[in-house]
């Protein structure tokens, strides 16, 4: 939980001036739900930047730098959540609410 909180605390600021709360949670959790399915696909946790990144996400590229920090909170999920949930909605409904 503490590395959702600071994740979310680095990441909750929009990073380009015309950019907005709204925007970079929704990038957040793109990137969220991109290594859940990174995990669903059986990438190892140590491959996942590269697999996210080779995948040609459409997010601004400074958002890659957030990979390594969620990927760990990911992979820590039990693989009926995985597979069962959208982390990706869990982490923008979370990200809106900071």
């Amino acid at each position: 939980m503490l590395r959702i909180a600071l994740a979310l605390a680095v990441l909750a600021t929009p990073l380009a001036a015309a950019e907005t709360k709204e925007q970079s949670c929704q990038y957040q959790a793109d990137v969220v739900a991109a290594i859940q399915k990174a995990r669903l696909d059986r990438v190892k946790e140590r491959d996942v930047p590269k697999a996210v990144v080779d995948a040609g996400p459409t997010w601004p590229e400074n958002y890659n730098a957030a990979i390594p920090l969620i990927a760990p909170w990911v992979y820590e999920q039990k693989m009926r959540n995985v597979r069962k949930k959208d982390l990706g909605a869990a982490w923008l409904e979370l990200c809106l609410q900071q």
